[in-house]
C-alpha cells in the first residue's frame, strides 16, 4: 500500500497538508480524550456505577477497541477526512453517510461548546470576579487562533498540554498511593472492579454511557487521515495505541479516587477533587480542579475543533453543507471557515446552556448520544462493505469484531438516560427533515467519485 495515499482516485485533491506522523496521531488521540477526563465526570460515573467506576472504564475501553477496529478497517478503504461521514456514505449509501454525518456532527460540534463550558464554570468558581461568559469567550479566541495558524502549531501545543496534565495525574497518582498505604482512606481493595452487592450489568452498562464521554475523540484521529504522512495503515495503529494508553489512565486514576473518597459525603461534579484533599490536601484539590478547567478549555478543545472543522469540509465539499465551509486557508492550509463557524457556535450555545440549571447534563445526553448511533454505523458498514460488497474471506476482522461492537454499543444505548435517548431521536428527526429537503432541491446526498466496486481491500 502507498502510504502516501492520494485522494485524486476519489475525485478530490490534496489541497490539507502531510505533516503528521504517529506521534503527532497518538498524542492528538490522546489530548482530544485528556488523560484527566475522568476528573470533570469521576463522581458520576461512580455513583451509576454502584461504587465500581473501574468495571464502568474497562467495558467502556473494550467496546471502543472494537470500535477502533471497524474504524482501521474502514479507513483503509477509504483514506478520507470526514471519518464516519465518508465511511457509511461509501460503504453503505450516501443517504446513510449523510445521516451518520449528522449524528457524529451532534458529538463533534456539541463536544467544544460542553468543554467550553465545564471549563468556564470551573475558572469562574476559583476566580468568581471573572463571569462564565468572559472564560467562555476567552476559551474561544485563543483556540480559533492557534486552529487558524496551522495543524502543525496545533500539534506541538498539543504536545506541552499533554505533559503538563501527566504531570498533575502522576503527582495525584503518587499522593493517592502513599495516602492509602498509610491507612488514609478505604484501603486497598477490589472494590471499585467488582462489588457483588451492588454489580448487575444494566447498572455497569448505565455508567459506561456516561463515561463513554471520556473515549470521545480517539475517533477524531481519522479526521487526520489526509494530512498523515503514513496514511491509512499509521492513522488505524494511532487508533489502537491511543485507546490502549488513555484506558490504562483511566483506570488507574478512577481506582486511585474510588479508594480515597470520603465515605458518607455526597458524589457530585467535586468528587474526584475530595479525593485528591485526603490523598495530599488542599493544594492537591486545587491543583486538579485548575488542571480540569485548562486541559478541557484549552488543550481538549483545541483538538475538537480540528476534528469537527474537518467534517464540516468533508460534507461541504460534498455539497451536503454550505460549500464556503470547504474553503482551505492557501497559507496555512486549514479549512478556515469551517474552523470559525465552530467558534461561533461553541459561543452562542455555550452562552445559552450556561444560563440553564441543567445545560452541562444536557450538552453531555447530547454528545454522547450522537457519537454511540454513529459508532454503530460504522460497524454496520464494515460488514456491509467488506462482507456484503467485497465478498471478503476475513470473517473475523469484517464480520465477528463488528457484530460484538455494535451489540456491546447497543447495549449502552439502551441503557443509557431517557433524556439522552429523546434528544437523539430529536436530533435525528431534524437530521431527516433536512436530508429530504436537500432530496426536493434536486441535491440527493452524493459523494464525489464514490464507487464501491473500486474501493482498497
Amino acid at each position: 500500500m502507498n502510504t502516501q495515499e492520494n485522494v485524486d482516485r476519489f475525485g478530490y485533491r490534496q489541497e490539507l497538508r502531510r505533516g503528521v506522523g504517529l506521534g503527532d496521531l497518538v498524542l492528538y488521540g490522546l489530548i482530544m480524550m485528556v488523560p484527566i477526563a475522568p476528573f470533570a465526570i469521576f463522581g458520576l460515573v461512580y455513583e451509576t456505577s454502584g461504587g465500581m467506576p473501574v468495571l464502568a472504564y474497562l467495558t467502556g475501553v473494550v467496546a471502543m477497541l472494537f470500535t477502533a477496529m471497524s474504524y482501521a478497517q474502514m479507513v483503509k478503504a477509504f483514506p478520507l477526512s470526514g471519518s464516519v461521514y465518508n465511511y457509511a456514505g461509501r460503504g453503505i449509501a450516501p443517504p446513510v453517510g449523510f445521516m451518520t454525518g449528522w449524528a457524529i456532527l451532534l458529538d463533534y460540534l456539541l463536544v467544544p461548546s460542553l468543554l467550553y463550558l465545564v471549563a468556564s464554570i470551573a475558572m469562574n468558581a476559583s476566580i468568581p470576579a471573572v463571569p462564565v461568559w468572559a472564560w467562555l469567550v476567552l476559551f474561544v479566541v485563543i483556540n480559533t487562533v492557534i486552529n487558524l495558524r496551522g495543524i502543525r502549531m496545533t500539534i506541538t501545543l498539543t504536545k506541552v498540554m499533554i505533559v503538563a496534565e501527566l504531570i498533575v495525574l502522576g503527582l495525584f497518582l503518587i499522593a493517592g498511593i502513599w495516602a492509602l498505604s498509610q491507612g488514609h482512606g478505604r484501603g486497598f481493595s477490589l472494590s471499585p472492579l467488582f462489588n457483588p452487592d451492588t454489580f448487575s450489568w444494566p447498572v455497569i452498562f448505565a455508567a459506561v454511557s456516561v463515561a463513554v464521554l471520556s473515549f470521545l475523540g480517539f475517533d477524531g484521529i481519522s479526521m487526520l487521515v489526509e494530512e498523515s504522512t503514513g496514511g491509512s495503515e499509521q492513522v488505524g495503529r494511532a487508533m489502537r495505541i491511543a485507546l490502549l494508553l488513555a484506558g490504562a489512565l483511566f483506570i488507574t486514576q478512577v481506582w486511585v479516587a474510588a479508594l480515597l473518597v470520603p465515605e458518607g459525603k455526597p458524589l457530585g461534579g467535586t468528587a474526584f477533587y475530595d479525593a485528591a484533599a485526603v490523598a495530599g490536601g488542599e493544594w492537591l484539590r486545587q491543583l486538579t480542579s485548575l488542571a480540569t478547567a485548562i486541559s478541557w478549555g484549552i488543550a481538549n478543545t483545541l483538538v475538537a475543533q480540528v476534528a469537527v472543522s474537518r467534517l464540516l469540509f468533508a460534507m461541504a465539499r460534498d455539497r451536503q453543507l454550505p460549500r464556503f465551509l470547504a474553503k482551505i486557508s492557501v497559507k496555512n492550509s486549514v479549512p478556515s471557515n469551517a474552523i470559525l463557524l465552530v467558534s461561533v457556535v461553541s459561543v452562542g450555545l455555550g452562552l445559552w446552556m450556561s444560563a440553564l440549571p441543567d445545560g452541562v447534563n444536557l450538552l453531555t445526553s447530547l454528545v454522547n448520544m450522537g457519537a454511540l448511533v454513529a459508532f454503530i454505523v460504522l460497524h454496520v458498514s464494515v460488514i456491509v462493505h467488506y462482507v456484503v460488497r467485497q465478498k471478503s474471506a476475513d470473517l473475523r476482522t469484517h464480520l465477528v469484531v463488528p457484530l460484538i461492537g455494535m451489540a456491546v454499543l447497543l447495549f449502552v444505548v439502551i441503557h443509557a438516560n431517557v433524556m439522552a435517548q429523546l434528544a437523539g431521536l430529536v436530533w435525528f428527526v431534524v437530521g431527516g427533515v433536512v436530508l429530504g429537503v436537500l432530496y426536493l432541491l434536486g441535491r440527493p446526498p452524493a459523494l464525489q467519485g464514490h464507487d464501491p466496486r473500486k474501493a482498497q481491500v
